[in-house]
């Protein structure tokens, strides 16, 4: 039988109130929904995980969640159908609440990173999500929101990474002027990826690795240690922030596409780098 089963219970509130940005500021926790996030959240940061929330069929369903919460000594609560839904309505059945961990700039570059991404002005939770999954299949090894970003809590963020949360280090809050002074002078290169880049992708990879002849001088190496630089998704980087880079890149467009989304180019750049460095 469920534990809980009234959907109007102050417990449910508090859960579901942490959809909101207010309540996850105050109370230092969020929510992580479905299977897969909840599954990848267990594995990989189970310190932070306070509570799992279940149906019972979730429960017969997805053992291997029980068990992972069992051993990390996190306290599984079975709920009726409609509580989970009362919770969350993306929850699948499995929901869990973490406390946020912050984390810093400079303990991502005491590891000596090779390849950073930098979300600046990122607004859209999806598009965030999204550019932190692909960083993370990339190898990457860390994600950087500035300032005026989304929150990276916002629980449509938290899904759209699929796990890939947990599995890198994200900073948040930093100015992107802050953020590309300190990887720079770490040793990383800084590219801007723009549409009006002058700078092509594919001639850049042509010319990739040390002691290629044909390199023009001043055109970046793309196999050196990079953090790319992307931009919100309805107006780009303004020139400003381009400034700031050593060198803005274009993904060329080969068909009659006017552009890319967001976390389309910046999973073409991050893969360009990967494929470089290795």
């Amino acid at each position: 039988m469920p534990e809980l089963t009234n959907p109007r219970a102050e417990r449910v509130a508090s859960v579901r109130a942490l959809a909101g940005r207010s309540a996850r500021a105050r109370s230092g926790r969020y929510l992580v929904e479905g299977p897969q996030g909840v599954r990848e959240a267990l594995r990989y940061a189970p310190e932070h995980v306070r509570d799992v929330y279940v149906t019972v069929a979730a429960a017969e369903r997805y053992t291997e969640i029980v068990a992972d919460a069992i051993a990390a000594r996190v306290r599984v609560h079975t709920a009726a159908q409609d509580v989970l839904e009362a919770m969350s309505g993306d929850a699948q059945g499995v929901l869990a609440v973490l406390d946020a961990a912050a984390t810093t700039l400079a303990a991502v570059l005491a590891t000596g990173p090779r390849l950073v991404a930098v979300l600046a002005r990122v607004r859209d939770p999806g598009n965030a999500g999204a550019v932190i999954r692909a960083a993370d299949a990339a190898g990457a090894d860390a994600v950087l929101l500035t300032e005026a970003s989304v929150d990276v809590h916002n629980p449509k963020v938290v899904r759209s990474t699929a796990g890939s949360l947990f599995h890198l280090p994200v900073v948040t809050g930093l100015s992107l002027e802050d953020a590309v002074s300190a990887l720079r002078s770490a040793g990383l290169a800084i590219l801007a990826a723009d549409g009006a880049g002058d700078q092509d992708l594919d001639d850049l990879l042509d010319v990739a690795g040390p002691g290629m002849p044909h390199r023009p001088p001043g055109v970046p190496d793309l196999s050196h240690a990079t953090a790319w630089v992307f931009g919100n998704e309805a107006w780009g980087l303004p020139e400003q922030d381009r400034a700031l880079a050593d060198a803005v890149v274009r993904v060329p467009i080969r068909g009659r596409a006017e552009s890319l989304n967001l976390a389309t180019a910046a999973t073409v750049c991050l893969y360009a780098s990967a494929r470089a460095q290795r």
